[in-house]
């Protein structure tokens, strides 16, 4: 018989999201990533509307009336404006259309030595989007990660992760970042 554990997982699915200043990746396990577009909201000047985000906001870059405004809410890889990637992270969930019911776990890279604020505003952009569980990694080891490395064992292994608007150099050992 499936257990509800089992059964949570095949509901929800489990999310990674890469917050990035040039792109967002969302990962949804199983299904690998499903949503690879800009770091870009378009919202209405006027009453403060999102309009669009990602590759639908990235059309309206400099072709816009002055009523609307394009605004990458990432700098050098951290949040610059919480509202506006609040909103794009909740418009990037709703384009993967998970189930409303289902509330996923999601896990997000931030860039290594980010101030407890500014990880404070990345989890709660993630539990607005309906999270039922936040969890953060510093992009070096979800590089790591990603490509194979077991970061658990001692051995040091440098890792270079090249962004569109930062890039880290970590060594990685033993489960941390020296």
């Amino acid at each position: 018989m499936l257990g509800v554990s089992n059964l949570r997982n095949i509901v929800t699915g489990d999310i990674a999201i890469d917050l990035g200043t040039a792109n967002t990746l969302v990962w949804i396990k199983g299904q690998g990533i499903v949503l690879n577009e800009p770091s870009i909201v378009a919202r209405n000047v006027v009453n403060g509307d999102i309009i669009a985000v990602g590759n639908e906001a990235r059309e309206m870059v400099g072709r816009t009336h002055s009523g609307i405004e394009t605004i990458r809410p990432l700098k050098d890889g951290v949040i610059a404006d919480y509202k506006m990637t609040d909103a794009m992270i909740s418009g990037f969930i709703r384009k993967i259309k998970l189930s409303r019911i289902a509330r996923p776990r999601i896990v997000i890279c931030i860039p290594s030595g980010v101030t407890d604020v500014e990880q404070r505003s990345v989890m709660e952009s993630a539990e607005h989007a309906n999270a039922s569980e936040v969890y953060l990694i510093e992009e070096p080891m979800a590089a790591a990660i990603g490509i194979g490395i077991d970061v658990s064992k001692p051995v040091g292994n440098m890792i270079v992760d090249i962004g569109g608007g930062t890039t880290e150099i970590a060594v990685i050992s033993l489960n941390g970042i020296g």
